[in-house]
C-alpha cells in the first residue's frame, strides 16, 4: 500500500487568495461603516455605504489578484520557455548544471550525476522546472482562480458587518459591528492557522489586532469629520 501524506503547503495556493479576501471583506467593510456611523449617519446611510464597499472592494480584489497573480505566471512561463530552449540548445551544459544542483544538496558526484541523468532521460523540463526554477505544480500561479476566490471571500466577509446593520437597532450599531467583525477575524484568522498547520491562538490574535486598529482610527476619522460637517 502506497504512503499518502496532505502537506499544508497544497493548500498555500487558494488558502492566500481566500483568507486574504475574507479579511479585507470583513476590515474594510466594517471599518468604512464604522467611520460612517461615527459621523452621526442613519442606518440606511451606513447600509449603503457597506453595499457599496463591499461591491467595490470585490472588484477592487480579483483585479489586483488577478493582474498580481499573472505577474507571477507570465515570469514562471517566460522561465520555463527559457529553460525549454536551453535544454535543446545546450543540453550537456543542462545535465551538468541539474547535477550540481544535486551534488549542492549533499549527494556526491557521481551518485548526483546518476540522478541527473535518471530525471533527464524521464522528463528533463520538469526537473529543471522544479529544481533549478523552483517551479512546483501546486505552488504554480492561477490568476483566474485566485481572482475568483478573492473576490468570493471578500464578498463573504463584508456580508458579515452588513447583516448586523440589518437586524440591530440604531444606538447599538457600532459595538455591535466592531463586536461581531472582530468575532468573525478571530474564527477566520484561527481557521486559516489551523489549515496551515500554525498557531491557532497567533493567527486569531493577528488578524483581531489589525481589524481592531483599523475600525478604530476610521471610527475615530468619521466621528471628528462628522463633527465639522
Amino acid at each position: 500500500m502506497r504512503h499518502g501524506e496532505n502537506h499544508k503547503v497544497q493548500h498555500l495556493g487558494w488558502l492566500r487568495a481566500a483568507v486574504l479576501g475574507a479579511n479585507d471583506g470583513i476590515i474594510s467593510t466594517a471599518s468604512l461603516m464604522m467611520g460612517i456611523a461615527a459621523a452621526q449617519t442613519s442606518n440606511d446611510t451606513v447600509l449603503l455605504a457597506g453595499v457599496a464597499g463591499l461591491v467595490a472592494g470585490a472588484v477592487s480584489m480579483a483585479a489586483g489578484e488577478y493582474v498580481s497573480v499573472r505577474s507571477q505566471a507570465d515570469t514562471e512561463a517566460a522561465d520555463i520557455e527559457r529553460e525549454t530552449q536551453e535544454l535543446a540548445a545546450h543540453p550537456a551544459a543542462e545535465l551538468r548544471e541539474l547535477t550540481e544542483i544535486y551534488i549542492s544538496r549533499g549527494l556526491d558526484r557521481d551518485l548526483a550525476n546518476q540522478v541527473a541523468v535518471k530525471l533527464t532521460a524521464h522528463d528533463a523540463l520538469l526537473s529543471h522546472a522544479r529544481d533549478e526554477l523552483g517551479i512546483v505544480e501546486f505552488l504554480q500561479a492561477r490568476p483566474l482562480q485566485a481572482a475568483l476566490t478573492s473576490a468570493a471571500s471578500f464578498a463573504v466577509g463584508a456580508m458579515i458587518p452588513l447583516l448586523v446593520v440589518v437586524v440591530v437597532a440604531e444606538q447599538y450599531l457600532i459595538s455591535s459591528v466592531a463586536g461581531s467583525s472582530l468575532v468573525s477575524l478571530a474564527l477566520l484568522g484561527g481557521l486559516a492557522a489551523k489549515v496551515g498547520g500554525a498557531n491557532i491562538l497567533n493567527g486569531a490574535a493577528r488578524v483581531c489586532i489589525w481589524g481592531a486598529l483599523a475600525m478604530a482610527l476610521t471610527g475615530i476619522a468619521g466621528h471628528f469629520f462628522g463633527l465639522h460637517l
